[in-house]
């Protein structure tokens, strides 16, 4: 494993033990096994080392959740996102830390340009990839090239940045899977009743 692996992995474990906000360089070095420069050197800054360890584990977790979305050949898109914010709900106990890590590293990303769009290619790339989940889930003819894809894919990583705010700040009043899937099913429900406008 090279430094760039190890800085990384020690990442990683000091996001989940001492948050964002708490980490030093010298943390990192020490908890790598590597030296100061090839944190400049691999990542640019400490904020470039943490945001890329950060990017990693929600790339991971997006990969994860495509699998749930994508397990069921012929289910409807929509039942599709059910699924997967139930499972994302779910799971939200598990990744506490590192969620706490992502809202702290968020916060500093006005006053850094770098951070900043460091966040925003992750989002870019989480979007292309959901969006392109989108379209599998709509059939033939569709891509993730299409803006309506695109925005739909915005939506859900919406929903998904906004349950878990609300699971950080609130876990006992947020919602878990069965309140969502009971929710939707009343949502749906009523929009199958609503008139339909010309």
């Amino acid at each position: 494993m090279g430094h760039r692996e190890e800085l990384l992995a020690a990442a990683r474990r000091l996001l989940e033990d001492k948050g964002y906000a708490h980490i030093t360089a010298r943390d990192l070095v020490a908890a790598s096994g590597t030296n100061l420069a090839s944190i400049g050197y691999h990542f640019g800054s400490k904020a470039g080392l943490l945001t890329a360890a950060i990017g990693e584990v929600f790339e991971e977790w997006t990969n994860q959740l495509a699998d749930i979305a994508m397990a069921e050949p012929g289910v409807p898109p929509i039942e599709r996102g059910r699924v997967t914010w139930t499972a994302f709900l779910e799971n939200l106990d598990t990744r506490r830390a590192l969620l706490l890590s992502y809202v702290e590293a968020l916060a500093q990303a006005e006053r850094m340009p770098s951070l900043r769009e460091q966040f925003a290619a992750q989002y870019r790339r989480c979007r292309g990839r959901v969006a392109g989940l989108v379209a599998q889930s709509l059939g033939e003819g569709w891509s993730a090239d299409d803006p309506r894809c695109a925005a739909v894919a915005s939506f859900v990583i919406a929903v998904c940045d906004g349950l878990s705010v609300q699971w950080l700040l609130d876990p006992e009043g947020a919602p878990n899977g069965e309140d969502l899937t009971a929710g939707l099913a009343l949502l749906w429900s009523a929009s199958a009743q609503w008139p339909e406008r010309a």
